[in-house]
């Protein structure tokens, strides 16, 4: 499938945004259960959900809780941070682990990790990129984040040295608490964000310059999410990571922070149902 073929949907703002919540999720009802025995067959894919920098597997909480109640098994394993060479081996080594057809979904660096993990991996059916980077082999991430105007997101953060196992030194980043609602979830609450901000996961900055040696979506049909509002990766490079990579349908939310999956998780479910009912 080319470019040319990549179905894009803009969903509504304001008050038609309340009519298409209730269309998009949560969406288990004994309606949408019949249509989906009519419409897919084989059996039901293993949902994987990788979390990118400054966020924990939790980010996932209110897609999982929609993506269970239709009966979805879902895996969110704890993305180490540590950069490419290390995540996407873990995590690779995780997806060998499940029996059975996955869909792999992954956001921010969660996918570029997805990319590079998935490559090779046979069961893996599907990849849903939310808000994600999608590096080809060869690229830097760090790179890529200046190839459109918009992102905030490295004047965000503070440098934080520490000393690893080989006696070397690496360096974290962290969001800087003045910073991190405006650039990563400025759709959110302020109670929320404080929370989120004190308890985020650091990723280390070497995830800015590691070199992409696989890149999956070639293989592996895609879908994709772009937050409109993002301004950690500006929506324009999400458009075209996922023009590049053909994704067979991308859903775009006007007014989406960078974490869409917990301001919109009904919208961000549907996409991965979706995905899963087309491979199966």
């Amino acid at each position: 499938m080319g470019p040319d073929l990549t179905r894009r949907r803009v969903l509504a703002t304001g008050a038609a945004a309340a009519g298409a919540a209730a269309l998009m999720g949560p969406f288990s009802s004994t309606a949408s259960a019949t249509a989906a025995g009519r419409s897919a067959s084989g059996p039901r894919p293993t949902i994987v959900l990788v979390h990118g920098g400054f966020a924990d597997a939790s980010c996932w909480n209110g897609v999982i809780e929609r993506l269970q109640q239709e009966g979805y098994t879902t895996v969110a394993p704890a993305n180490p941070l540590r950069g490419l060479p290390t995540d996407a081996p873990y995590l690779a080594g995780v997806l060998r682990s499940i029996q059975g057809p996955v869909v792999l979904a992954g956001h921010s660096y969660g996918g570029a990790v997805i990319s590079n993990a998935a490559a090779g991996i046979p069961n893996v059916k599907a990849l849903v990129y939310v808000a994600a980077f999608v590096p080809d082999i060869g690229e830097q991430l760090g790179v890529l984040i200046d190839k459109y105007p918009g992102s905030i997101i490295q004047a965000a953060t503070t440098p934080v040295p520490y000393p690893k196992p080989d006696g070397t030194t690496g360096t974290d980043l962290y969001l800087v608490p003045d910073g991190f609602r405006a650039a990563f979830a400025a759709d959110l609450p302020v109670h929320t964000t404080r929370l989120m901000q004190a308890t985020q996961r650091p990723f280390d900055a070497s995830s800015f310059t590691d070199v992409t040696t696989a890149a999956a979506w070639h293989t592996i049909p895609s879908w994709g999410l772009v937050a409109g509002s993002d301004k950690a990766i500006p929506p324009a490079l999400e458009r075209y990571f996922y023009r590049r990579a053909a994704a067979r349908d991308v859903v775009e939310v006007p007014g989406a922070s960078h974490v869409a999956m917990i301001s919109h998780p009904g919208t961000t479910a549907r996409l991965i149902d979706t995905a899963a009912k087309a491979v199966r």
